[in-house]
């Protein structure tokens, strides 16, 4: 017979180990495995009507990092408020300083400081094939389709080899794959140098930030517990009590004991300041210790699939997080790191006028199959007085391109789309739409149409 859902106050909203909360009491091995909790990896176990997004994915992870150890690269960008960064699947990239160790996990992608013989640098073109203009579905065309080299389902790529990781999901009730995730050997880690930065070497942010313009539109966020399930934030009453197993016979200050439970529950690593209206977080909290956003586009720059670093830090430059300035900067003075010159082509291609991740996919790709660089959102002035922004527009040969995405899916959006569209075909230009669809499974397509039109309209390469 299952065990009835059992909630100790300490406990109520919290992440922790499992062996921490039984060992003082607060709970039994039985009682973990009601639906009360959810288990979240080996030993690592969280209120289960907390949101399952990536933060209680970083939360968690930073239960088990070891000192000077801090969430890094995409999960850092989630955690800055870059929410596609992300989803609750994707692996936690962690950096930990050398000598420090951290044991496989599932879920976590470890990267340690400090650079042994062997560690190298696969050449560029191993993820700048020009294959990536091929077709195919999701995991196997748009990313898959050759951009990495290639990698498909199964198999290891040599970016996958380098990054190193674990990429089994958190929990068993989730088989699917993470997105523009690929392949890598269990429990193995990758070492370099230290990032030369001006800056801090890391921040700490809370997690659960929203993101801003590009990240509002972006898809992979998860929809966050009901209402109904959360303590009220606008009533103290309301929110998750912090007298916590102080209270409880036998457990008079026994809570302090417990790595993130210090102060009965307000010491939770993850949480913020900012976070203090979030679901058990009344009261003060320690941050996550976290790369900061220059640093974390690096090094998702430099360790993940370019299509899908390029999205994440437009993003971080639409949001203000960083520069493109000093990105340059940073990535200059760590192009001969593992992933330095992937990182520096990156910055490259980055644009902060993107306003979604497929809109940056298609520019890149655009562009990597060999067509002119567009300009994002350019300000067309209409006879009318009106202002447009197409999405990618070559404006000395008047050709825009449009991302139709879920966004235009409403009637009246789609009305008003089509209205300015329509002004701006009545003013010379030539407009073509790319839905989802297309540049997911008919890219090679999309490609040629683009390719055409600017050559009638006197493009030569």
């Amino acid at each position: 017979m299952p065990p009835s859902p059992h909630r100790p106050d300490a406990l109520v909203w919290q992440v922790f180990r499992g062996a921490d909360v039984v060992r003082h009491g607060l709970i039994t091995r039985h009682q973990l495995r009601s639906r009360a909790w959810l288990r979240l990896g080996h030993d690592l176990y969280a209120d289960a009507r907390l949101p399952q997004d990536h933060a209680l994915a970083c939360r968690a992870t930073a239960l088990v990092l070891p000192s000077g150890g801090m969430i890094a690269g995409s999960s850092a960008a989630y955690l800055h408020g870059v929410t596609h960064a992300a989803t609750f699947e994707s692996d936690v990239h962690v950096l930990i300083p050398h000598p420090a160790r951290m044991g496989a996990r599932k879920g976590v992608r470890v990267h340690t400081t400090g650079a042994p013989l062997g560690c190298h640098t696969p050449a560029p073109s191993a993820r700048w094939s020009a294959g990536m203009v091929g077709g195919g579905g999701v995991g196997g065309g748009m990313v898959g389709g050759g951009m990495v080299g290639g990698g498909g389902a199964g198999g290891v790529t040599a970016a996958s080899a380098l990054v190193g990781s674990t990429t089994s999901p958190r929990s068993a009730h989730r088989d699917r794959p993470a997105p523009m995730s690929r392949p890598t050997p269990t429990g193995t880690t990758v070492a370099f140098g230290p990032i030369d930065t001006t800056g801090p070497a890391h921040a700490t942010a809370a997690t659960g930030v929203a993101g801003g313009r590009g990240a509002a539109r972006a898809a992979g966020s998860r929809e966050p517990a009901r209402a109904a399930d959360r303590p009220p934030a606008a009533r103290a009453a309301g929110r998750p009590k912090t007298a916590g197993a102080a209270g409880l016979p036998g457990m008079a200050g026994a809570a302090a004991d417990i790595p993130g439970m210090a102060g009965a529950a307000a010491d939770i690593p993850g949480m913020a300041g900012a976070a203090a209206d979030l679901p058990g977080m009344a009261g003060a909290a320690r941050a996550v210790p976290t790369s900061s956003p220059a640093r974390a586009a690096w090094e998702t720059a430099a360790w993940e699939d370019p299509l899908h670093a390029i999205a994440v830090i437009d993003t971080m430059l639409a949001l203000g997080l960083t520069t493109r300035a000093a990105l340059v900067d940073l990535g200059e003075r760590n192009a001969g790191r593992p992933g330095g010159r992937q990182a520096l082509r990156v910055f490259d291609f980055v644009d902060p006028g993107a306003q979604s991740p497929p809109e940056s996919h298609l520019r890149a790709r655009l562009v990597l199959s060999g067509l002119p660089r567009p300009v994002t959102q350019y300000p067309v002035r209409l006879a009318s007085g009106l202002v447009v922004h197409p999405d990618l527009a070559w404006p000395e040969f008047q050709v825009a391109v449009e991302y139709d995405g879920q966004w235009h899916a409403s009637p009246e959006q789609l009305h008003r789309d089509r209205l300015r569209l329509n002004q701006l075909v009545g003013a010379g230009w030539l407009v073509l739409h790319v839905t989802s669809r297309r540049l997911r499974h008919d890219f090679p397509a999309v490609l040629r149409e683009v390719r055409a039109v600017l050559a009638a309209r006197g493009w030569r390469r």
